[in-house]
């Protein structure tokens, strides 16, 4: 086993050739993000949105009363974007277009389903907690989106 610098970044520590590491950014075999994360992020939104397919009539009701236009076609339409781009981002297939239409999905989603400075008291500590959860899954996304395009 050889040891050196792996790639051309002059900033990766050095490490074994061939061994990957649990905390590298790039797995040397197939040249997509670290495993456990992109699966664990993926695998996380596909089961968000089977979550929503499992209710779909409280997820409808839940985008009418944020005001979202036609919420009997977008809460599935947005349920079935997250549920591909999760297993998209968890498979590392078409790696762009699922990451990038997560990033998409949770930038609007976010902003405007937990706006929890206008929820009524009651409501929001909740929509905090859900605007701060998307918020770092917002920024996994573009993580990944940055990833996909290297």
């Amino acid at each position: 086993m050889t040891v050196g610098r792996v790639g051309s970044d002059v900033d990766r520590p050095m490490r074994a050739v061939g061994v990957p590491t649990l905390m590298s950014d790039v797995t040397e075999d197939t040249g997509s993000p670290s495993h456990i994360g992109r699966l664990l992020f993926g695998l996380g939104l596909a089961l968000q949105a089977s979550e929503d397919f499992r209710d779909m009539d409280d997820t409808v009701e839940y985008a009418e009363s944020a005001g979202v236009p036609m919420p009997d076609v977008a809460a599935p339409f947005a349920s079935g974007m997250m549920l591909v781009a999760g297993a998209g981002i968890a498979l590392w297939r078409l790696p762009k277009l699922a990451s990038g239409a997560a990033a998409t999905f949770l930038a609007v989603v976010t902003l405007t389903m937990h706006d929890f400075w206008n929820a009524d008291p009651d409501d929001r500590d909740g929509e905090r907690l859900a605007f701060f959860g998307n918020l770092a899954m917002f920024g996994a996304a573009l993580v990944f989106l940055r990833e996909a395009f290297k």
